[in-house]
């Protein structure tokens, strides 16, 4: 199994500054491996960022809350999360990966310690789709404790997938703008299927990971367009997150720089404030 590159040692200093209540609505934390081991079939291997280093980038960066989004690495062992969120004070929540064989005994022992919905993989590189029949059994389960789908899914398979979008009943949040191609321009079919998407009251997406789409590197402005486009179609249901670390990135971005690429996002400051404090609260603190 492949071996990933580490974040950025040295984030800049942020010129925005994130307004109080910022939540860092997609994260991660990596072990420490000798202390929460990784999955033994998982696809990769992260260098360990356990919550004390995640917790001094949002201290530094200016972030009051933060989501954490279980990774594939730790498989459906969500313990180095639950780890994290135990120890925040309130300010953190949890985003789980669960099996079909999960019992209810455990979803209700996630709810009582912080998370607010479970995630599927369905991009290829993480082992491709899940059995869709085992994601709807699990959305009718969590839906009676008020959670969501997060789903890791291609904008260009939403037309293989449409009709189980389309079957869901409980909100569901597309990650990091759909990995759409930005060399391939607003005009491309993946991106007109995400935005058809977002008519539906239910989707959300997330317009974060800039580097995943970018063609031209950083700064990561070809991005821009793409994330404004879906901030106007559905501002209510929108969220941004660093990603940090940045598991499986050609190019390392500096999370810096990244809060910075979000002004340039969204130009309006209080749809900032929405989209960094209203949504998440509403998602995941309500």
């Amino acid at each position: 199994m492949k071996s990933i590159l580490a974040p950025d040692p040295n984030p800049l200093k942020p010129q925005y500054k994130l307004p109080p209540g910022a939540c860092d609505a997609h994260c991660h934390v990596f072990g420490p491996a000798a202390k929460f081991p990784y999955a033994p079939n998982r696809s990769y291997t992260p260098p360990d960022a356990g919550k004390e280093k995640l917790a001094a980038l949002h201290k530094f960066l200016g972030f009051s809350r933060a989501v954490l989004v279980q990774a594939s690495c730790h498989g459906t062992d969500n313990s180095a999360m639950l780890d994290a969120i135990a120890t925040s004070n309130d300010t953190i929540r949890g985003v789980a990966m669960v099996g079909g064989d999960v019992s209810d005994a455990e979803l209700e022992r996630l709810h009582a310690n912080g998370v607010r919905g479970t995630r599927f993989n369905f991009v290829a590189h993480l082992g491709g789709a899940p059995d869709l029949k085992v994601v709807e059994s699990v959305a009718a389960r969590v839906a009676t404790l008020g959670w969501h789908l997060q789903l890791h899914l291609d904008a260009e398979d939403i037309l293989t997938y449409r009709g189980f979008l389309n079957r869901l009943r409980v909100p569901f949040i597309i990650d990091h703008m759909g990995r759409v191609q930005a060399q391939h321009g607003l005009d491309q079919q993946p991106f007109k299927l995400l935005l058809d998407l977002m008519r539906n009251p239910l989707a959300w997406i997330k317009v974060s990971g800039p580097e995943r789409i970018s063609a031209q590197g950083e700064p990561y402005h070809d991005a821009i367009p793409f994330a404004r486009t879906l901030i106007e179609a559905a501002p209510e249901r929108i969220l941004w997150g660093t990603d940090f670390p940045h598991p499986n990135v050609k190019e390392m971005p500096n999370d810096g720089a990244l809060v910075d690429l979000f002004p340039l996002m969204c130009a309006d400051e209080a749809l900032r404030r929405q989209i960094l404090i209203d949504n998440p609260t509403k998602l995941y603190w309500s």
